[in-house]
């Protein structure tokens, strides 16, 4: 199923929440032993969308009309929202109490 959402990213206005910088990613992580990577892959699927956009992202099949309760594929602002949720919820906090769990026994 492909759901066109030219006219409604044509209707939003542009998120320029940068990506991050390839370079700055890989010189900051040279000089460790271990290495993790999060599979991030379609993560922005996980995001929520707020109760008044939902009817926003309506489509129609032969049978019922729908509407998505996290973010599809397809929006413009996808790339940056996922990037301002990732900035926002892995802190310096967040690495300390994660690697003190995982490291306790």
């Amino acid at each position: 199923m492909c759901v066109d959402y030219t006219d409604l990213n044509r209707a939003c206005p542009k998120d320029v929440c940068p990506l991050p910088n390839i370079d700055k990613l890989v010189n900051n992580s040279s000089g460790y032993k271990l290495l993790s990577f999060m599979d991030a892959y379609s993560g922005y699927n996980q995001i929520p969308i707020a109760e008044e956009d939902k009817m926003k992202t309506a489509f129609m099949t032969e049978s019922e009309n729908y509407f998505y309760n996290v973010m599809p594929f397809g929006l413009q602002n996808v790339g940056a929202t996922y990037q301002r949720m990732m900035n926002k919820s892995m802190t310096r906090n967040f690495w300390a109490t994660f690697l003190r769990s995982t490291w306790t026994a």
